[in-house]
């Protein structure tokens, strides 16, 4: 890319970040202030743990990068500048350790039974019962036994969205509460038309419901809750049968959280859902790229859908299944794709090949440095900029309003897409670690893209986005995982780069570098990960004896015994009271407890 090709690049993205932010700018400068104010507490207490991480992997990012633009600016441009050679650089490559943010997990009180036998004459909810009052008789407090209700669903959002319908109905005038049922039909009150067609809904939620709650319509799971939150630990870490198939159990997620249609389908699918990873691991692998370059927007739903199909039980697991898959994606098919250029053949062949990567790498990587700031300064600058306006819900908002009368926008708060933003900006961080020493000059670029970022998040997370459930900060280990990645990959251009100069001192001081890195990913995996998997016993005692001096936890049990009900045999009525759409299951505070 031509120096004048990028200045022009990097002018129209300044111009347009800019404007963006003249325009938020324009009515008040204090939404700045009111981003930088809220301390981390302020934004844990309202935007939740993953909100917190988010903002940790923004910082950490800076951190490392100010202290690498420091060394790049004014230590290795000089140098490239003006030596001749890599010879002039007497000193072997900067290893970059990850920190590890240790973050203490969400407590539970349930776990998940699935598997459940159930003997002859007996229903799950009696099997369950039974079970649990022989084997956990202390600790054992209730369970909620999941029923089959395929039909209560779209029942359920058929009358969402004639209750929205209405709403938006009862706020227009007069005259437009009158029209045509369908193309050719009478001229009628839509208002009364529309609440006989949620009424007759409505009855027949409750015939469903009716049904749905037999016996014959349970499914071999239930959601198992304890009075402590050791007690919960105990039953998730034991085998609870001699037979390693039965009473399989896991952490249950928060309520908000459970993915309820995988229920829906037989636990006998297991092994066809392994399959189905298998499959989705390789198509995240090899789509084309000129797919990537024409629908890159709608990668991130391709890979939540297939995480969604993987059998996942709650929601928080499948964005962080589409997280790693959109970052790999992203990795292989833009930063592969590029710096190889060449068909998905030729690059697996280059891979198939393995003593000559690094040496491969060496040669094509520098090359496209100039490609990449660009990339940084069109998709990271511009991109975060409107996310001051969400321009894409904004866009697509004003292209469906004249077909549809209302729109979910008016009646739900909008969720941070994590599994969309994070490998964003890992993926710049890939680039920052791997053209640190090739191609210092990107640091600026990516340092403007963060301190964007970091205010800008902070003002969506207090004044836009609204947590839905909880991953109690499990999108970490992904942030580890990448950063070793970089840094393994970095080793292998430099270790090219210096082989193809002949730098042979160079070259064998660079050799130890992955050697220590996979040993600190080893170390941190073993001592950290464990955290983002089970609770320390001393944590969880230690709050089961504070809660017994809690004058709430009399409330919380009577919330907790039917905190894990299907949403959808619930009995809410939407025409009488169109607020419970807003209004959630159980209050938060009692959730995340």
């Amino acid at each position: 890319m031509l120096v004048s090709a990028l200045l022009t690049s990097v002018g129209i993205n300044s111009g347009l970040c800019v404007l963006f932010f003249t325009l938020k700018v324009i009515p008040s400068t204090g939404w700045v202030k009111r981003a930088w104010k809220p301390s981390e507490e302020d934004l844990l207490s309202m935007s939740g743990l993953d909100a917190v991480v988010f903002m940790r992997i923004i910082t950490f990012s800076l951190k490392v990068f100010l202290f690498a633009g420091v060394i790049g600016i004014f230590v290795l441009l000089p140098v490239n500048c003006s030596g001749d050679q890599l010879q002039d650089i007497d000193f072997a490559d900067l290893l970059w350790l990850t920190l590890v943010l240790c973050i203490l997990l969400l407590h539970s009180f349930a776990i998940c039974s699935t598997i459940i036998p159930v003997s002859a004459g007996n229903s799950v909810r009696e099997s369950v019962e039974r079970f649990f009052l022989e084997y956990h008789p202390s600790t054992y407090l209730s369970h909620m036994v999941v029923h089959q209700s395929s039909k209560l669903p779209s029942l359920i959002k058929d009358a969402k969205k004639l209750c929205k319908r209405l709403t938006h109905l009862q706020s227009e005038s007069s005259q437009q509460k009158h029209g045509h049922v369908g193309l050719f039909g009478k001229k009628v009150d839509l208002v009364d038309h529309y609440g006989k067609k949620l009424e007759d809904i409505e009855e027949n939620m409750r015939l469903e419901r009716s049904e749905v709650s037999l016996a014959a319509e349970e499914l071999r799971a239930a959601f198992v809750s304890f009075k402590s939150r050791y007690g919960a630990a105990v039953a998730f870490h034991m085998q609870q049968s001699t037979n390693p198939t039965e009473w399989v159990t896991e952490l249950a997620p928060e309520p908000h959280d459970v993915y309820w249609p995988f229920f829906s389908s037989t636990f006998m699918k297991d092994g066809f859902l392994k399959l189905l990873t298998f499959v989705s691991e390789v198509v995240t692998g090899y789509l084309p790229s000129l797919i990537l370059q024409l629908f890159l927007t709608i990668v991130p739903p391709i890979m939540e859908f297939l995480s969604s199909i993987q059998g996942y039980i709650c929601h928080s697991e499948i964005e962080k299944s589409a997280c790693n898959k959109v970052l790999w994606f992203t990795i292989w098919n833009i930063f592969f794709a590029t710096v190889f250029s060449g068909s998905v053949l030729y690059q697996v062949f280059i891979f198939l090949d393995p003593k000559n990567i690094p040496a491969r790498l060496g040669v094509a990587v520098p090359a496209q440095a100039s490609f990449f700031i660009a990339y940084v300064v069109t998709s990271g600058w511009t991109s975060t900029s409107s996310e001051l306006f969400r321009l894409f819900p904004l866009m697509w908002s004003l292209i469906k309003k004249p077909f549809s009368c209302c729109s979910d926008e008016e009646f739900e708060v909008p969720s941070v897409p994590y599994h969309r933003e994070i490998p964003r900006i890992l993926f710049f961080g890939l680039l920052g670690i791997t053209y640190f020493f090739l191609a210092p000059l990107i640091l600026p670029f990516l340092l403007v893209y963060l301190c964007l970022a970091y205010i800008i998040y902070r003002n969506q997370f207090i004044n836009v986005y609204a947590p839905k459930y909880e991953t109690a900060g499990k999108f970490w280990p992904i942030v580890h995982n990448s950063m070793i990645f970089s840094l393994l990959l970095m080793q292998a251009i430099a270790f090219g780069i210096f082989t193809l100069k002949k730098l042979s001192l160079a070259s064998t001081l660079v050799i130890p570098l992955p050697i220590l890195t996979l040993l600190f990913n080893e170390y941190c995996r073993k001592r950290f990960l464990p955290n983002f998997i089970a609770y320390p016993a001393e944590v969880l005692i230690k709050r089961d004896r504070e809660d017994r001096h809690d004058p709430n936890m009399t409330e919380f049990y009577e919330n907790l015994v039917t905190a894990y009900q299907d949403p959808a045999l619930l009995p809410i009525e939407f025409s009488s009271n169109p607020d419970s759409l807003r209004s959630p299951l159980i209050s938060s505070a009692q959730v995340l407890r």
